[in-house]
């Protein structure tokens, strides 16, 4: 067993080949405004959302969310997130597989 120490200030990657691990996550914590570009995978990512408001794009569909919801998008679909503020956000991104691997589309 191996145990990741993340800071509460700073967006933490953790890939699962580093750890001898099947999914690999990414701890995001973004002030307002801020967020990824727009992305896909090749394969299904899913977040949690642990603290503040945002708002994910998949596609052209767009859906605000809090804390306590799941959200989860298909391989393949272009995706990015937004923190709507007033505070921080905190997001656990699961991606099921050792690497992380994305394409950036902006």
């Amino acid at each position: 067993m191996r145990v990741t120490h993340t800071s509460l200030e700073e967006t933490v990657r953790i890939e699962g080949v580093e750890h001898e691990a099947s999914i690999s996550l990414i701890v995001s914590r973004n002030e307002p405004g801020e967020g990824t570009r727009l992305h896909r995978h090749p394969y299904d990512e899913t977040w949690i959302v642990q603290r503040g408001s945002v708002t994910f794009q998949a596609d052209e569909s767009t859906r605000r969310t809090g804390p306590g919801d799941v959200i989860t998008v298909a391989a393949g679909t272009p995706h990015k997130f937004t923190n709507d503020g007033p505070g921080r956000c905190e997001l656990i991104c699961i991606h099921p597989s050792p690497s992380i691997v994305e394409e950036h589309l902006e």
